[in-house]
């Protein structure tokens, strides 16, 4: 499977993150926070935090991060990186394409750092 639709521009607002859930090639089903960053660049990050184990799409974007609302920890949206602790290890991120309002998303590419 490559690349699916994830939602529209429209339903990220800047500073924002939404929720989807997409299917990988294997069946598994992914929950993946779709992040418009305050820059204006979408995202897409696993939409679970690595320390508290909730979802990061409640978090609030600031800049080029997602903080979660449970314990504080930050996340880099473009290496998946915890910046803040309590958080140590790095959640995937997944490559985005836009085409005209569609933000599709490839869950089966993930790009984690070790």
């Amino acid at each position: 499977m490559s690349a699916q639709l994830a939602c529209k521009v429209s339903d990220v607002p800047q500073g924002t993150a939404l929720r989807v859930e997409l299917d990988t090639a294997d069946g598994r089903e992914v929950a993946v926070a779709v992040v418009h960053d305050e820059e204006g660049t979408i995202h897409a990050i696993f939409d679970e935090c690595s320390h508290g184990a909730v979802p990061l799409s409640d978090g609030e974007v600031e800049g080029c991060f997602i903080e979660c609302w449970l314990h504080g920890s930050q996340f880099d949206l473009t290496s998946g990186m915890p910046c803040q602790l309590p958080a140590s290890r790095p959640v995937p991120v997944y490559p985005v394409s836009i085409n005209g309002e569609d933000v599709l998303v490839d869950v089966d590419s993930p790009k984690t750092v070790k």
